[in-house]
C-alpha cells in the first residue's frame, strides 16, 4: 500500500499526516497557532511563517513516529505538500521542507491546491460517494460553491463577491469583543442568544448562487449601535441565522442547478454545528445524502493534502520540482 507524507502550512497551522492509496490516515498532526495570533485578534503573517519554521520539524518527527516509520527513509511512496493558496511565507516554509524530502528520500513531490485539499477532506471518511456532489466550501479565507463531479474534476457554481464567510463571522467576533478564532466564539455565545433578536438581512437570497457577507457584517455594526443594550449572545445568535440559512439556501440551490446525488460541507466554517445541522436537515427533506467532514478534518490539516497529493501522483503524476508556491491560486475548474 502506498504511503503519502503530507504537510500543510498555508496560514496558522503546521500540519503533517501520512495517509495511505486508500484514505486510511496513518497519522495526523497539527499544532495550532490560535494562542499565538489571539492578542492581534488574526492572523500575523510574519509571525506565522516564523511560527512554522519552529514548529515543522517536531510535528514532521511526531507525525512519522506514529505512522510506525523511520526517520532516516521511512517506508514512504511521496511527499505532498500545499503550494497554494495561502501566505507567502507560511506556505514557503512547508514547500520547502517537503522538496527538501524529496530530494533526501528520491520520493516524487507533489503540489497540492490548498482548496482542492479540502475537498478530499471528506472523502478520507465517506469512502461510497454518487458523483456529482454539490460542495459548499467555507472559510476564513474562500467561500466557494462546486459541482464536484468525481475527483479532480470542478464545475463552479458560485462564490462570495466580497467577504468570505469566515471573515465575517471574524469580523463580528472582534467588533463584539468575542475572541479569536471567531468562528467558534461566535457559536459559543450564540448558543445562549435569541436567534429572532435582530432581523439581519439574508444577502442575495434567492438571488443565484453567488454569494455576499460584506453587507451582513455591516447590519450587525449599525445594529449594535443602534442597540447598545443588546447582548452579545443575541446579536451572535442573530448574525449566526442569518448566515447559515444563506449558506443552506445557495447549496441546496447550487444542487439543484447541477443535478447534484448529494450534499458535502468543507473548510473551517464547515465545524459550525448550526450549519452541519441545517445542511443535515436540508438533505433529509431533499432525499440527498449529506457528506460532512468530521470536526478535525474541516480546519486546515495536511491528511487532505495528502489524499488529495495521492489522487493526483496516481493520476496526473509528480510535480516539477520548481514548482512555486502561489498565494492566489485558484481551482482549476471544466467547462
Amino acid at each position: 500500500m502506498s504511503l503519502v507524507l503530507g504537510i500543510e502550512t498555508s496560514c496558522d497551522e503546521t500540519a503533517a499526516a501520512v495517509v495511505g492509496a486508500d484514505g486510511e490516515i496513518r497519522a495526523s498532526v497539527v499544532a495550532s497557532q490560535v494562542e499565538l495570533h489571539g492578542a492581534y485578534g488574526g492572523v500575523v503573517p510574519e509571525l506565522a511563517g516564523r511560527a512554522h519554521l519552529e514548529a515543522l520539524t517536531p510535528v514532521l518527527a511526531e507525525t512519522l513516529r506514529r505512522a510506525g516509520l523511520g526517520a532516516g527513509r521511512p517506508g514512504l511512496d511521496a511527499v505532498a505538500a500545499t503550494v497554494g493558496p495561502g501566505l507567502l511565507g507560511s506556505l514557503l516554509v512547508g514547500v520547502s521542507e517537503a522538496k527538501a524530502l524529496s530530494l533526501a528520500w528520491g520520493l516524487p513531490f507533489v503540489g497540492v491546491n490548498h482548496l482542492e485539499g479540502h475537498l478530499f477532506a471528506a472523502l478520507l471518511e465517506h469512502r461510497e460517494v454518487d458523483w456529482p456532489l454539490a460542495v459548499l466550501l467555507v472559510s476564513g479565507g474562500h467561500t466557494l460553491l462546486v459541482s464536484m463531479e468525481g475527483p479532480g474534476r470542478y464545475r463552479r457554481l458560485g462564490a462570495t463577491l466580497d467577504d468570505a464567510a469566515g471573515e465575517a463571522f471574524d469580523k463580528v467576533a472582534r467588533f463584539l469583543g468575542l475572541g479569536y478564532p471567531g468562528g467558534p466564539a461566535i457559536e459559543r455565545a450564540a448558543a445562549s442568544g435569541d436567534p429572532g433578536a435582530f432581523a439581519f438581512p439574508r444577502p442575495l437570497l434567492g438571488e443565484g448562487l453567488e454569494l455576499s457577507f460584506s453587507g451582513l457584517k455591516t447590519a450587525v455594526v449599525r445594529a449594535v449601535r443602534a442597540r447598545p443594550e443588546a447582548t452579545n449572545e443575541d446579536v451572535a445568535a442573530s448574525f449566526q441565522a442569518a448566515a447559515v440559512e444563506v449558506l443552506v439556501a445557495k447549496l441546496c440551490a447550487g444542487a439543484e442547478a447541477a443535478g447534484a446525488a448529494g450534499l458535502c460541507l468543507a473548510g473551517g466554517v464547515a465545524a459550525n454545528g448550526p450549519l452541519r445541522a441545517a445542511v443535515t436537515a436540508a438533505g433529509e427533506e431533499r432525499g440527498l445524502p449529506v457528506l460532512l467532514p468530521s470536526r478535525p478534518m474541516c480546519t486546515d490539516n495536511a491528511a487532505m493534502i495528502a489524499a488529495a497529493g495521492a489522487w493526483q501522483l496516481g493520476h496526473l503524476g509528480p510535480s516539477p520540482l520548481d514548482t512555486p508556491a502561489d498565494p492566489a491560486l485558484g481551482l482549476a475548474f471544466v467547462p
